[in-house]
C-alpha cells in the first residue's frame, strides 16, 4: 500500500453485503458492483442508473474502490482517475457468482439497457 492511500484502505473490513446497498434498500438494481477499499461499502457502478459507488466517494470522502465481480481483482482512485494497486481485501472478493449481472435476478427490468441509455 502506497503513502497515498493511508487510511483509505482497510483490508480487515469485509463487505456491507452482496449488493448495493442504496439499490438493495430502494429495491432498486445495478450493472455492477463496487467496494470501497476503507470501509467495505458496496455501491453501484457508473454505467448504473443511480451511480452509488462514486457518490458514496464523494459523501465519504474514501477514494479507492475495488471490482466486486467474479474474476476482476482491479482497484481504481477516483480522486487521481487512475487504477490503484491495491493489497488482499477481506473475502468475499465478489458478489456471489450466481448472481446476474445486471441484477439482482427479479429487479431487473427488461427495458434495462434502454433506461441506461435515456439516464445517459
Amino acid at each position: 500500500m502506497s503513502d497515498a492511500a493511508d487510511g483509505f484502505v482497510d483490508p480487515e473490513v469485509p463487505p456491507s453485503g452482496t449488493g448495493c446497498a442504496e439499490c438493495e434498500a430502494a429495491h432498486g438494481w445495478w450493472v455492477h458492483l463496487r467496494r470501497c477499499a476503507a470501509c467495505g461499502h458496496i455501491g453501484c457502478c457508473d454505467d448504473s442508473l443511480e451511480k452509488h459507488a462514486s457518490a458514496h466517494w464523494r459523501a465519504s470522502g474514501h477514494p479507492i474502490i475495488r471490482s466486486f465481480e467474479p474474476g476482476e481483482d482491479w482497484f481504481w482512485n477516483y480522486a487521481t482517475g487512475q487504477y490503484y494497486e491495491g493489497p488482499e481485501l477481506a473475502p468475499p472478493q465478489s458478489r456471489p457468482t450466481g448472481e446476474t449481472a445486471p441484477g439482482p435476478r427479479g429487479r431487473v427490468p427488461v427495458d434495462w439497457m434502454a433506461q441506461l441509455r435515456r439516464r445517459g
